[in-house]
């Protein structure tokens, strides 16, 4: 045979979709993992003709699962961010509209096993270390696809995932303000750096001269902005410990602006090189807890709610995305304690994906 077959699930989860493997069925070390991800997902072509991508960075993530070595948790989610147009994986990241999708993949492979209507597992994010519970609905012995649940950027409906993110502050730092401020200014430009879930460096739209209302589209047009926000960048990724991140998707960039169709803030978010068609759940948390916290740069942006918990609306590109917020304002200062999300998946295939032998022999 002159390629090496691989079994996988193809699933949407929330507005990303991409293969899901078992990690032992792949390359143990990284180097030949990568290559092998790459060439399934077609990356260094624009339009991946020649794997599973869809030419998107939305649609070149990998998902890779396992039994988790963690006593708190029951799966490993091992995630990787493939690149579009160049031969390129970062494994830094974590990806929460991915991890939708774990939850009813996990079941699907047989790594848990269904115990009711609502089947409750923890699954523990690898490269991050985040341990997220996770709850799939599986009424009638199998997990259910079909669902009364609309997510913004996704047709139609299906069955709810609900999803808990705990211990969400300093995912990568250890901090929730890795640079010790609430604002820095780089270059005239005030940002604040956040790392809860996912780092990100939020500036306010209007300070890059945007309305912070523009579509996918229009942003993705403006090569100037994308080479603004990206010198900013690599020095917050700097000033955040992060090192040299000219190579790294992390940290991600939000552009904020108030409110327009009844919610708390307008958010755009980077993915960092391309503009996200809706939002990233991992995203949407720290956007949330920007706003949230004293003295960001959401300050006189964002409405904020009056009590915890709360449901925290933020508008994007394609509708709304809500995160359930639970937080404190007391005398040791502001406590960013959990966030929620509810959103939905769908297995679209199952089989076997295959790369020549010349990549992986197996």
């Amino acid at each position: 045979m002159s390629q090496t077959a691989i079994p996988y699930l193809f699933m949407r989860g929330g507005t990303s979709r991409g293969p899901y493997f078992h990690r032992p069925d792949l390359p143990a070390d990284w180097e030949t993992l990568a290559d092998v991800l790459c060439t399934v997902m077609g990356a260094g072509n624009p339009r991946n003709i020649d794997g599973l991508g869809g030419g998107n960075a939305v649609t070149t993530k990998v998902a890779m699962l396992s039994k988790s070595e963690d006593p708190a948790a029951d799966v490993d989610y091992f995630f990787a961010q493939v690149a579009v147009e160049d031969r390129q994986v970062d494994f830094s990241p974590t990806c929460g509209n991915i991890l939708v999708g774990v939850g009813p993949a996990a079941i699907e492979m047989g790594l848990v096993p269904i115990t009711g209507d609502v089947t409750t597992l923890k699954i523990r994010a690898v490269n991050t270390g985040a341990l997220v519970e996770v709850h799939v609905q599986t009424r009638g012995g199998s997990v259910l696809y079909d669902g009364d649940t609309a997510v913004d950027g996704v047709p139609g409906t299906a069955a709810p995932v609900a999803l808990n993110f705990m211990e969400v502050v300093g995912s990568r730092t250890g901090k929730m303000f890795p640079t010790g401020n609430a604002i820095d200014v780089i270059d005239g430009v005030e940002v604040s750096c956040v790392d809860v879930a996912m780092p990100m460096m939020v500036a306010r739209a209007a300070d890059l001269g945007m309305t912070g209302y523009e579509s996918q589209a229009e942003l993705d047009e403006r090569k100037d902005l994308f080479a603004r926000m990206e010198s900013l960048r690599v020095t917050a990724g700097q000033l955040m410990d992060l090192g040299d991140v000219t190579k790294s998707v992390v940290p991600k960039i939000g552009l904020i602006a108030p409110p327009v169709q009844g919610g708390h803030m307008a958010a755009r978010y980077f993915m960092p090189w391309t503009t996200h068609p809706t939002l990233a759940v991992t995203g949407s948390q720290c956007l949330a807890a920007a706003a949230l916290a004293p003295g960001t740069v959401a300050q006189g942006v964002a409405k904020v709610p009056d009590a915890s918990p709360a449901t925290f609306t933020l508008e994007h590109p394609m509708g709304v995305m809500d995160v359930l917020v639970q937080f404190e304002n007391g005398p040791d200062g502001f406590d960013f304690i959990s966030a929620g999300v509810t959103r939905t998946a769908r297995l679209l295939a199952r089989g076997e994906v295959l790369v020549p032998r010349s990549v992986w022999a197996g």
